[in-house]
């Protein structure tokens, strides 16, 4: 079931998602050559608490995983997709990062996610992390009330396709609300006209998810949690929590 929010509630999601984009701006520069992605997850924390906002990823346990995940923002390193467990790991220079991170204020969430090289980039890194936030504007440009799903999700696997990217099936963006993950699921590919009608008040979590090599396929790590890419190459996600309105899309999790 889809919940349509109102233009208050749309207001008091975008102060979640303020939270969410100070928190990845004070991760993002804390990153560095030699910091630990503990250390990058107790910045976040820090973020939170002074907001006075919770995490909607601490202690979160879906189906699939075997434990509750132990922190506030999912870290993944250069072939780790999504999912990455923040331990003690210590970024090297031209690791390729991507940071996923949450808020919940006053009983709404915001979701959003950033991906970035740590010390010099590697053409290649740079080329597929600017694909992935040319295929989020792309998804969000396509949020629009008359159209529908799958036309964000043509408009997302589009980009991808046509840069050469893979893109692992079965993950995606998704409807945001009073919880992290609501109806309806947003796929990173599909077919244009197809699939939930877009209403003003609808209010989605659309995140391209990209493989550089160009294959789709991935598997779970052991710890359960971090999805890498089978073939070992590197990937990058970008996320922004976004309203549809009758005025066209807001991105709600913008600085």
């Amino acid at each position: 079931m889809v919940e349509l929010k109102t233009d208050t509630s749309i207001e008091a999601m975008r102060e979640a998602g303020r939270v969410v984009a100070r928190l990845l701006a004070a991760v993002r520069k804390a990153a560095a050559v030699g910091v630990s992605l503990r250390e990058l997850d107790e910045v976040a924390r820090e973020v939170l608490r002074e907001a006075d906002a919770g995490s909607p990823f601490l202690n979160y346990k879906p189906h699939f995983a075997p434990t509750p995940f132990p922190g506030v923002i999912c870290a993944s390193v250069n072939d780790a997709i999504v999912h990455g467990i923040p331990g003690d790991q210590r970024l090297r220079d031209g690791d390729l990062v991507s940071i996923d991170a949450g808020a919940t204020l006053g009983g709404w969430v915001g979701d959003s996610a950033i991906s970035f090289t740590v010390g010099r980039a590697r053409p290649a890194d740079t080329r597929l992390v600017d694909t992935a936030f040319q295929a989020l504007e792309a998804g969000i440009a396509a949020a629009v009330v008359g159209n529908r799903i799958g036309d964000i999700a043509h408009a997302i696997g589009t980009v991808c396709r046509t840069a050469g990217y893979g893109i692992p099936e079965g993950f995606g963006g998704h409807g945001i609300g009073r919880s992290m993950h609501e109806d309806p699921a947003v796929p990173n590919e599909g077919r244009p006209g197809r699939g939930m009608p877009l209403r003003h008040g609808m209010v989605l979590a659309i995140e391209p998810m990209l493989i550089g090599s160009g294959q789709d396929a991935f598997h779970p790590d052991r710890d359960g949690w971090t999805l890498r890419t089978s073939d070992g190459s590197r990937a990058a996600h970008a996320e922004h929590t976004v309203a549809i309105t009758d005025a066209g899309p807001r991105i709600l999790t913008a600085l």
